[in-house]
């Protein structure tokens, strides 16, 4: 047992230690034996609890959830220090370093009165940073990793950085048009590669329809799941006042339920 002081008030050290006693031979098991791949999504699991208390605007989630993530951060430089790859100081010094090169109207003689300014000197210095000599580099660099939808949306505004795009929103519209075609004529063809291949491209056209109309897609679909999770929940209630059991209940039955609740939301 490790009687660590009792304190009113820990500190960032504290955390540091912490997660080295839990990761000392003498600590815990689990601890000891994570991987930077197998903590891989706790840590993105973390993020997406910052951004749902961010989202229900909740200050005690917020703070708890930043800690969580906080932790990930250092359970993974602690990771890479015992490695002999970098330290939780190399860490810091990098970010640090970073902010002051792509803040040079704050810290040098560049100016910038627009957050428009801003942002195009930061794109500048990143891709002089990251030796990104085209265009398609700086759409190579999108992580994998990213949802989809934020994904597509991030490479279409790099793409149109290089002047590839539709002059106006209508050219977006039209384009998503072809391609519900296009998935219709594969699915009629009953070609599935064809299928999945012209979806991929719906999708992706709707995000570049969403960019126009200054929509984020990610957050629009997110919130059309949570709308349509009310409906249903309401449909359910409405069905059991009914006495109309949903898992027998015909189509018809269920959508003219649907249709009522949807009138009530209107």
């Amino acid at each position: 047992m490790v009687d660590y002081p009792q304190k009113d008030h820990y500190d960032f050290d504290d955390l540091r230690r912490v997660m080295r006693i839990l990761r000392a031979p003498d600590g815990c098991p689990w601890d000891r034996e994570q991987t930077h791949a197998s903590i891989r999504n706790d840590l993105l699991e973390e993020a997406y609890e910052v951004a749902d208390a961010i989202d229900r605007d909740c200050p005690a989630d917020l703070c708890e959830e930043l800690g969580d993530l906080l932790m990930n951060v250092i359970f993974h430089a602690d990771l890479a220090e015992d490695e002999g790859r970098f330290s939780f100081e190399d860490v810091v010094d990098g970010i640090v370093r970073k902010m002051i090169y792509r803040h040079p109207h704050v810290f040098g003689d560049v100016t910038a009165g627009t957050t428009g300014e801003v942002l195009s000197n930061w794109d500048a210095l990143k891709r002089a940073e990251k030796s990104q000599k085209t265009y398609t580099d700086t759409l190579e660099s999108v992580p994998r990793a990213f949802p989809a939808l934020m994904r597509a949306r991030k490479v279409q505004k790099r793409a149109a950085k290089a002047g590839f795009d539709w002059p106006d929103g209508e050219g977006a519209w039209d384009k998503l048009s072809e391609e519900i075609g296009e998935l219709k004529a594969a699915e009629a063809a009953g070609d599935a590669d064809a299928v999945r291949e012209e979806l991929g491209d719906l999708l992706f056209s709707a995000v570049n329809v969403s960019r126009f109309l200054k929509v984020d897609a990610e957050q629009a679909l997110a919130a059309a799941t949570e709308k349509f999770i009310a409906r249903f929940a309401a449909v359910e209630e409405l069905a059991g006042k009914r006495g109309v059991e949903m898992g027998r209940a015909s189509l018809a039955e269920l959508d003219a339920l649907w249709d009522e609740v949807k009138r009530q939301d209107s």
